[in-house]
């Protein structure tokens, strides 16, 4: 089992023992670069690389070692032997531990960033004392971090499974249906409200599938299973812009691993042809070194 991130938000009172500092730069982590592997700096503050923090965070302690976040400017130096990559990319090239930590890293950098003034009075936010959380030093505001959640649905009709391609895809590939969760909603409501907005069908038998935290920027993917009910097929036009049932073994290219729409795909895929003869597995969509 790999080890797991012991969250803190009290830091050591010196920085004089190295640590695993998670850098990013417009959301692109800094990864210390060595062949082929790449690795999270191990050094006892940015400024040992000539790097000069916006912000930097306290996460906790991986297996003994301190672990920061921060942020530093777009356009500031590349130490040397490093590079600032997008998580997309980084995804299978990092270890699973520091990858997900990198992730906790950036959505409590944006939201910071995002808090620097209360919504209430205007004034200046500051770390709150003894919790993970934000307050005004006028009005005494305390915002904690933000979590939207969205559903992320696969749904199957006679041994077929829905994928649809959106308007706000950037490159040409095809996933499940997903949105945002509505104030007064439940996360089941949102399933069938979000199916038939989107491609004018009703679903039934909704079952949860997993979950994933996905920070870009502040998101909880919580992921369901359905079956068609009834409806043809008739996209919105503003967020879709395909939508079509497709065979377990003739599947258009589709999301990389990193996300749980690959999950949802890769379980369907699996389950229905378990008593059939391999196939290759689906084309998917590839990162750039900035994604």
């Amino acid at each position: 089992m790999h080890e797991r991130l012991i969250s803190s938000g009290n830091p050591p009172s010196a920085k004089v023992a190295p640590a695993l500092w998670f850098i990013f730069a417009a959301q692109k982590l800094l990864v210390l670069e060595e062949g082929a592997s790449v690795s999270i700096p191990l050094i006892v503050a940015p400024a040992s690389l000539g790097l000069s923090p916006l912000r930097e965070r306290y996460l906790g302690t991986l297996a003994g070692l301190d672990c920061y976040g921060a942020a530093v400017p777009e356009d500031g130096p590349i130490p040397p032997k490093m590079g600032f990559y997008g998580l997309r990319y980084l995804y299978g090239r990092l270890a699973e531990p520091h990858f997900t930590i990198a992730l906790k890293a950036v959505h409590l950098l944006e939201w910071e960033e995002t808090t620097r003034y209360c919504g209430r009075c205007g004034r200046k936010m500051a770390p709150a004392k003894e919790m993970n959380a934000r307050e005004c030093v006028g009005c005494g505001m305390v915002v904690f971090p933000r979590i939207s959640p969205a559903v992320i649905v696969l749904v199957e009709r006679d041994g077929q499974v829905l994928l649809a391609r959106s308007t706000r895809f950037t490159a040409d590939f095809y996933s499940v249906l997903a949105g945002f969760v509505e104030p007064g909603e439940t996360l089941e409501d949102t399933v069938h409200r979000e199916i038939e907005e989107e491609v004018g069908i009703k679903v039934k038998n909704v079952r949860y599938f997993s979950s994933q935290s996905w920070p870009f920027p502040d998101s909880l993917m919580i992921g369901f299973t359905a079956e068609y009910a009834s409806g043809e097929i008739r996209i919105d036009k503003t967020e879709i812009v395909e939508a079509g049932w497709f065979d377990p073994d003739k599947l258009p290219t589709v999301p990389g691993k990193i996300s749980i729409a690959r999950r949802l795909i890769d379980w369907f895929v699996e389950t229905r042809l378990q008593e059939k003869a391999p196939t290759a597995p689906p084309a998917e969509r590839s990162y750039d070194p900035g994604e």
